[in-house]
């Protein structure tokens, strides 16, 4: 059984992930807030509690945003440290190219989708979930943003071999590879855990 490790993991489990949610995956959660019972508690930037080469995946949702830009490549370093030399990172993150364009249609409040959690307007992708900062969450803030190419070179300057993804309706969508494969291989394994 291959071994991701859930970072940001939040209340979601690998039974909600695309490509995880079934019996190849062994899930090890990781997140920053122990309120959420994550296996290991810890921060994107310092995953010093995960071993070096230890891991095949890492899956990370709507995280990545919530570091200053100076963080980013610390934080694609430690991804790049934890996985195996033929590892993976999934990773999504709010578009902010369509983000910005909302914002310049006079469209900062209303809101673009309804997530489980309720209604999300652009101003909460790009500073952060309003509700959960009202009752104290900081760790919601966004602190930076991406567009598809800024995500793709980051990875790159990261160490990673190469990138497959794009956009979504609100979000960026990338998976990232250690090994250089060709482009059917890359093709093959990123496509099971494409956003349904």
């Amino acid at each position: 059984m291959k071994e991701f490790l859930h970072v940001g993991c939040g209340k979601k489990y690998k039974s909600d992930l695309n490509g995880f949610n079934n019996d190849n995956w062994n899930e090890v959660r990781f997140d920053i807030d122990e309120n959420v019972n994550p296996d290991i508690v810890g921060t994107l930037t310092d995953m010093n509690s995960v071993e070096t080469a230890s891991v095949d995946a890492i899956y990370s949702s709507h995280n990545i945003e919530h570091l200053y830009p100076h963080e980013v490549p610390l934080a694609l370093n430690e991804f790049n440290r934890v996985l195996k030399d033929d590892g993976i990172v999934v990773l999504e993150c709010p578009d902010l190219q369509q983000v910005c364009e909302a914002v310049a249609n006079d469209k900062l409040l209303e809101p673009s989708y309804e997530s489980p959690s309720g209604p999300i307007s652009p101003i909460d992708m790009l500073f952060g979930y309003r509700p959960s900062l009202a009752k104290g969450n900081h760790y919601m803030a966004h602190k930076c943003g991406f567009t598809y190419s800024v995500l793709n070179q980051a990875f790159l300057q990261a160490g990673f071999k190469a990138n497959f993804g794009g956009k979504l309706i609100w979000d960026l969508w990338i998976v990232s590879f250690k090994q250089l494969l060709t482009e059917e291989e890359i093709k093959k394994i990123a496509e099971p855990f494409y956003p349904s």
